[in-house]
C-alpha cells in the first residue's frame, strides 16, 4: 500500500510548523511502530536537518530537484526510528512543482510521508499542496497568525488538497488569546490538537531530540495524541493527568473540543 502524504503548511514563520513534523515523525515511528519519512519542503530556508543534528547534508531534495541525484540518494537515517529528506541550508533556485513527481518512487516504502512546507504564499508551498493527500494547517492562537491561516485554508481549498485540521500551538492559556471556538469559526476547520507553550520544546531542539521523545509531558501527549488520529488510532496514556484539557473543556468528565475533533478524524479513515 502507497504511503499517506500528509503536509503541514502555514503562512507565517515562527509557529513551529517544523517542530510538529519532528514531533508527529517521532510518535509515528516510536509509539505506533509506523515506517516514516519526513521531507523538509521549505526550500528556500530548510532547516529540518538540524532538528536532528544535521548541518551540512551532501545530497539534499534540492539536488533531487535539480536532477543531481537520484531521491533515494537524499534520504537519512535519524536516531529517532524514522527517515527523512533535507534541504540545503544555501540553497541554489529549483522548481519546486516537481515534488510529488520525484516522491512517488518512495510510497511503497513508507507508510507515512510528512511534509514540511515553506511559509511563503508561492509556487513552494503549493508543490506541498500537489504532492499531499491532506493537511494540516499550524497557527498560534492570536489575530495576525490567524489571518495568514486564513490564506492558507483558502489557497488549500482552491487546490482542492482537503485541510483535515487546525493544529494550534503555544497556548499560554490566556484570557485575551483567540478560543477554539472562534478560530474554527472562521477558518470553517476543526481544531485537532491544543498544543501548551512549553520551554522543553526549545530544551529538545537544542539537543536536536523531537518533543515527543524529549520529556513524557502534556506536549508530548497532544503530539501522541494527533499522531494517532493521522492514522485512525486511538492513543491512550495511563495515569496522565492532564490539567491544560481541563481549561479547554474538559470539565466535570467532559471531552474537550480537540479530542472530539480527534475521534472524528479516526471515525473518517
Amino acid at each position: 500500500m502507497a504511503a499517506k502524504t500528509i503536509g503541514i503548511i502555514s503562512i507565517k514563520g515562527g509557529v513551529g510548523k517544523t517542530s510538529t513534523v519532528s514531533a508527529l515523525a517521532a510518535s509515528l515511528a516510536q509509539n505506533f511502530g509506523k515506517k516514516v519519512l519526513a521531507v523538509d519542503a521549505n526550500f528556500s530556508a530548510p532547516n529540518l536537518g538540524l532538528h536532528f543534528g544535521i548541518l551540512d547534508p551532501e545530497i539534499t531534495l534540492h539536488h533531487v530537484l535539480s536532477g543531481k541525484a537520484d531521491i533515494g540518494e537524499a534520504v537519512y537515517e535519524t536516531p529517532h526510528g524514522f527517515h527523512f529528506i533535507p534541504g540545503t541550508l544555501f540553497p541554489k533556485k529549483v522548481n519546486p512543482l516537481k515534488l510529488a513527481e520525484k516522491l512517488k518512487s518512495l510510497k511503497r516504502y513508507y507508510d507515512i510521508i510528512l511534509i514540511d512546507s515553506s511559509p511563503t504564499l508561492n509556487n513552494e508551498i503549493l508543490a506541498t499542496m500537489m504532492a499531499s493527500d491532506e493537511l494540516f494547517v499550524v497557527t498560534t492562537p492570536d489575530h495576525v497568525t490567524l489571518s495568514t491561516t486564513l490564506n492558507a485554508v483558502r489557497l488549500a481549498k482552491q487546490r482542492k488538497t482537503p485541510i483535515k485540521g487546525i493544529i494550534l500551538n503555544r497556548v499560554y492559556n490566556k484570557d485575551f488569546e483567540l478560543k477554539i471556538e472562534d478560530i474554527e469559526a472562521a477558518a470553517n476547520c476543526n481544531v485537532v490538537a491544543v498544543l501548551p507553550h512549553d520551554v522543553d520544546v526549545l530544551r529538545a531542539l537544542s539537543e536536536t531530540t523531537p518533543s515527543t521523545l524529549y520529556h513524557n509531558n502534556e506536549i508530548a501527549k497532544e503530539y501522541r495524541e494527533l499522531a494517532g488520529a493521522l492514522i485512525g488510532e486511538t492513543y491512550l496514556e495511563k495515569g496522565f493527568s492532564n490539567k491544560f484539557k481541563t481549561f479547554f473543556g474538559n470539565l466535570f468528565g467532559k471531552s474537550s473540543k480537540q479530542d472530539i475533533n480527534r475521534k472524528l478524524l479516526i471515525s473518517e479513515l
